[in-house]
């Protein structure tokens, strides 16, 4: 067999120069001017940055010729964009999660039950944020956290109030959890929060409606697992009045 010559050989593609943290550093500096109100300036490197397609795509339109390299964020809370900033240079955020448990460091700037509601909302908006910017490993890490957190009725109120206001209906990551937590909670409503409860369904009626349909779902597999294994005791269930009754 003949030897395929030079011209034939189709060579490998150069392999991409890893950049170093240092090399990062030598990025150029954006100014972030975050919030409305009382606007913070913030100052990330471009390398870093752009690790988002959101900022790739507008330092992409910067241009070459040194002048200063500026973005406006309004609309955003300081806490979350520091967080999100964060975890584009480290891969974490503070309060990290713990090795091997479902839990975070400690924080001694806040209670260890969330009453408020307020560490909830710490995550969710960094959840939100990162879908925003497009950092879908940055909404896993937030996601997780989400469920690290000890918290009252009030504080879940809180939270499913910003979850519906604040994600999309089809975003079952974050709301599945919110509507499970509520639809397996019926006692807790009628002690603790009947009235938030029913204004916040009032409020946003996709809430109520998942929370039926996860309980309607919860019912129906009971009734499946019923019949598929019937109890041998002496419990007797309601009559069926007709095909189309209710139990």
């Amino acid at each position: 067999m003949e030897a395929p010559e030079d011209d034939d050989v189709e060579s490998d593609p150069p392999e991409a120069e890893r950049k170093t943290f240092a090399s990062s550093l030598t990025s150029p500096i954006v100014t972030l001017l975050v919030g409305k109100e009382e606007p913070t300036l913030l100052t990330a490197h471009q390398a870093f940055l752009v690790r988002s397609p959101y900022f790739e795509d507008i330092c992409g339109k910067f241009a070459e010729d040194g002048s200063p390299r500026h973005i406006e964020l309004p609309d955003e809370d300081i806490d979350a964009v520091g967080c999100f900033l964060e975890f584009l240079y480290t891969g974490e955020y503070f309060p990290r999660k713990l090795s091997g448990q479902r839990s975070l460091e400690n924080d001694p700037s806040v209670p260890a039950i969330d009453d408020s509601g307020s560490q909830l909302l710490k995550h969710a908006k960094i959840y939100t944020l990162a879908q925003k910017w497009g950092v879908s490993s940055l909404q896993t890490l937030a996601s997780s956290k989400i469920h690290c957190i000890n918290s009252t009725v009030k504080g879940e109120i809180e939270y499913a109030r910003y979850v519906y206001a604040n994600t999309a209906i089809d975003d079952t990551t974050i709301r599945a959890p919110v509507a499970n937590f509520w639809a397996t909670r019926s006692h807790t409503l009628r002690s603790e929060a009947e009235d938030e409860f029913k204004a916040l369904c009032l409020e946003f009626p996709q809430f109520g409606f998942d929370i039926l349909t996860r309980v309607l779902d919860d019912k129906l597999k009971r009734e499946r697992n019923e019949k598929m294994h019937p109890s041998t005791g002496s419990v007797r269930k309601r009559p069926r009045h007709g095909s189309g009754g209710a139990a």
